[in-house]
């Protein structure tokens, strides 16, 4: 039984923390591990369609990501504070979770400056209370439709590249940090296994007659906190919104019905799904807020293959792929990778696990 941290603790040289997406987004390196047999196979992404058929879907997570870190000062000193937003908190009263940096500097009751390029004062806010030591719930002021504010305020937002990715955010960002099915707007990190997928690659799927369903989990950043524990079972995971429509599950439950292969596009669409598993272990139609933790051993239900990108050591998604894929085998090929010098993370190359 493995439940400790420690065990998933590696030694990841920075230059394998890939700082730039691959020229084409098809053309990442692709790691293909066989859980039966334990080879590891050496690919190009677009490569994958030589693993499915006719019948097989894959579940994408087609949520998208807002420029959620801003730029302000704060009023009399003019000093400038970092604010990522984190989640609406009421429509009405424009009121939203964020964290603050530098943090000692908020208090309740300062106000904050929103600028554009030339100096215009665009949105003001005030820090109504602390949530956490860099924690905050903000209001803005403002007179208007909410349409129209979130078209201000992500005006003045940039996309929220993780902080590994040391430089700052370029035009290429825009649409790279991004799916290119994103449709539901919400998260603050992308799901990157699905940044991986080109419109041609997309089009190639569809022709095999692969099968594609959509499910939404807004990522959060508490998917990226550290884990304090040694023992997992004590872990607890920030909660984030997903949802699943019937007709979408229905996408997923035929093939499952049909033998046919169900593959999960990314660490999130995994999780969401196995938070819908019916009594007869079906995927069924759901929406909330789910915490699940996934950590061996498991027993996964409706995925049978995955799509992953290269993680953080002692991180939850590199504990959820262990899970996946078997402990040793996945520790096996997170060696190989880095011997292979394969790129890591966000803008890192991509692992199938089938």
């Amino acid at each position: 039984m493995r439940t400790k941290l420690s065990q998933f603790k590696f030694d990841l040289p920075k230059k394998l923390i890939a700082q730039y997406p691959s020229e084409h987004r098809d053309e990442a390196r692709l790691m293909v591990v066989h859980k039966d047999t334990g080879k590891i196979e050496h690919k190009v992404f677009k490569d994958l369609i030589e693993y499915f058929d006719e019948g097989d879907s894959f579940v994408f997570n087609n949520t998208k990501v807002f420029p959620a870190r801003l730029f302000g000062r704060k009023e009399k000193t003019g000093a400038k504070i970092e604010v990522f937003l984190l989640r609406e908190l009421n429509e009405e009263m424009f009121l939203w979770d964020v964290l603050v940096d530098p943090a000692r500097k908020i208090r309740v009751g300062n106000k904050l400056y929103f600028s554009d390029e030339k100096g215009n004062d665009l949105l003001v806010a005030e820090v109504v209370d602390n949530t956490t030591s860099r924690g905050r719930t903000i209001r803005f002021f403002y007179e208007g439709e909410n349409e129209e504010f979130k078209e201000t305020l992500y005006s003045l937002g940039n996309t929220p590249l993780p902080k590994y990715i040391n430089r700052q955010v370029e035009d290429i960002d825009v649409q790279r940090y991004q799916t290119l099915y994103a449709s539901e707007v919400g998260a603050v990190a992308a799901p990157t296994a699905g940044l991986h997928f080109s419109e041609h690659l997309l089009k190639r799927l569809q022709i095999k007659g692969i099968d594609f369903s959509n499910v939404t989990l807004h990522v959060g950043l508490g998917t990226f906190n550290d884990i304090e524990v040694e023992d997992l079972s004590k872990h607890k995971m920030e909660a984030e919104y997903f949802k699943i429509i019937q007709k979408e599950a229905e996408i997923v439950n035929r093939s499952k019905m049909n033998d046919k292969k169900v593959c999960a596009i990314g660490t999130t669409s995994m999780r969401s799904i196995e938070s819908a598993v019916s009594a007869t272990n079906m995927l069924k139609a759901a929406e909330g807020w789910t915490n699940l933790f996934i950590f061996p051993p498991y027993d996964f239900h409706i995925a049978d293959s995955m799509v992953t990108n290269f993680h953080l050591p002692k991180s939850s998604l590199v504990i959820m792929v262990a899970a996946f894929g078997g402990y040793d085998l996945i520790m096996d090929a997170y060696q190989e990778a880095i011997k292979e010098e394969y790129q890591f993370y966000s803008y890192g190359d991509a692992m199938l696990i089938i």
